[in-house]
């Protein structure tokens, strides 16, 4: 028989151990955090129906889902009727029109799963990852002070991951189509048109928006009036201050800007330091089910690896299935992809084993020492492996350091008869031999716990 050549699938993040432990404490991070705030946490199957699926996609959305399919109905030629979901907004919104009537509005879910995506596979892009979502849902009505809460939240988890400097640019949708209405872009469809080509200002620049926008048949003053207005340079209470004197009579744009300064306002109150978040006016988000404030979240020392967190407000998350109205504000951070571009950058290291402790065997007729040895660590909370196998000792100790594991218990037949083990800090190269009563605590100690 022929072997076939092991190969992870491409789109896919498949880790060493090491690695994989530093990926579930960013993720155990983030779950904290939202946690923090009062989220609940919420699971949804890995599948959802088409027909549920592909209610707020279409076109270019659409071509990337993944369609699931027995083999026996592909013989049967049957149509698929379930799919993998492709983000965690749809399956939310399925969620709570189901549940309404079991659920606390408002409705405060975090979700950490896997989601996935057709696209091409290349270097850093992913069609299985994993993203970390937080929302809030109202039943009838959601206070924009929720708008200011979400990114006071992420403020706190980027803190607590430590990255680095971090910026979470915040808009409202609202100002833009009040202005662009204001400037006579008044048909709703090459409205979206112009926000999506907005959204682009920081990839592709100024100039290239202004011909993409005059080519949607906007006047080259009017496109000048909008770059001029989102590329001014300002503190937040300069950018409010700036919209707030274009004197634009439209109950639109006066909407935004209100909400605008409700989040600012109520950033100061969530004692968010000053600049971490920033007005952006060019920040749009390309997802047209947004409709108001807007998120995006970047790493000040990383600027290349783009949005790691990104977000917005939605008038009814579930209009598809309920006649309830369920407005809401959420945020989701890529974790798939956060993870390896600062792996790569070399800012996230591979973390250590589960373990903190090894125990080894010196001598096989003390084998029921070992383990009494393991008990008594693991019972004062710390997390202890015993070498079953045995063998040689230098054999252990290579173990030990290549897993990962600082912490190593040495105990032969002269420790026994004198009632204490030796603890081996293999990271900081101190050894200490201790009383059997005190081994725990030692431990600790040598640990920093």
């Amino acid at each position: 028989m022929s072997l076939i050549t092991p190969r992870t699938p491409p789109g896919t993040m498949e880790l060493l151990p090491r690695q994989q432990v530093a990926f579930q404490r960013l993720l155990d991070t983030i779950r904290r955090g939202y946690e923090r705030f009062g989220f609940v946490p919420v699971e949804t199957p890995v599948f959802e129906t088409v027909d549920t699926l592909l209610t707020k996609s279409g076109g270019e959305t659409e071509k990337q889902v993944y369609f699931v399919q027995s083999t026996g109905a592909i013989q049967q030629g049957h149509k698929p009727d379930i799919a993998l979901r492709f983000d965690l907004t749809v399956p939310l919104a399925r969620y709570v029109a189901e549940h309404e009537r079991d659920l606390a509005f408002p409705f405060r879910r975090y979700q950490i799963q896997r989601v996935y995506r057709g696209e091409r596979a290349q270097r850093g892009r992913f069609r299985e990852f994993y993203q970390c979502d937080i929302d809030v849902i109202g039943k009838d009505s959601l206070s924009p002070h929720y708008d200011a809460e979400i990114p006071a939240v992420i403020y706190h988890v980027f803190k607590e991951l430590d990255f680095g400097g971090f910026t979470i640019n915040v808009n409202n949708r609202k100002v833009l189509l009040g202005l662009l209405d204001g400037l006579g872009v008044d048909d709703a469809e090459k409205r979206v048109l112009v926000l999506r080509e907005i959204d682009k200002l920081d990839k592709i620049g100024r100039d290239k928006v202004r011909d993409s926008l005059t080519g949607l048949g906007m006047t080259a003053d009017a496109a000048e009036k909008i770059l001029s207005l989102i590329d001014a340079k300002g503190g937040n209470e300069d950018t409010l201050a700036a919209l707030g004197a274009l004197g634009i009579d439209n109950e639109t744009f006066r909407q935004g800007v209100s909400e605008l300064t409700t989040v600012i306002e109520g950033l100061k109150a969530f004692q968010v330091p000053d600049g971490i978040v920033r007005i952006n006016l060019a920040i749009a988000r390309g997802l047209d089910y947004y409709t108001g404030t807007v998120y995006e979240t970047f790493l000040n020392d990383h600027p290349g690896i783009g949005s790691v967190c990104s977000g917005g407000r939605y008038d009814n998350l579930a209009s598809h299935y309920t006649k309830s109205k369920l407005p809401g504000v959420g945020i989701s951070i890529g974790a798939t992809r956060l993870f390896y571009q600062l792996m790569e950058a070399g800012i996230i290291k591979d973390g250590g084993a589960t373990a903190q402790v090894l125990v080894t065997q010196m001598d096989p007729a003390l084998s029921a020492d070992y383990y009494g040895l393991a008990t008594a660590l693991r019972a004062a909370g710390i997390n202890t492996e015993i070498q079953l196998d045995g063998g040689k000792l230098a054999k252990q100790m290579k173990y030990a350091d290549k897993a990962g594991i600082p912490l190593v218990v040495l105990m032969g037949s002269d420790e026994k008869a004198r009632g204490t083990a030796t603890l081996k800090h293999l990271v900081k190269g101190e050894q200490v031999e201790v009383p059997l009563a005190d081994l725990p605590a030692k431990a600790k100690e040598l640990l920093g716990a």
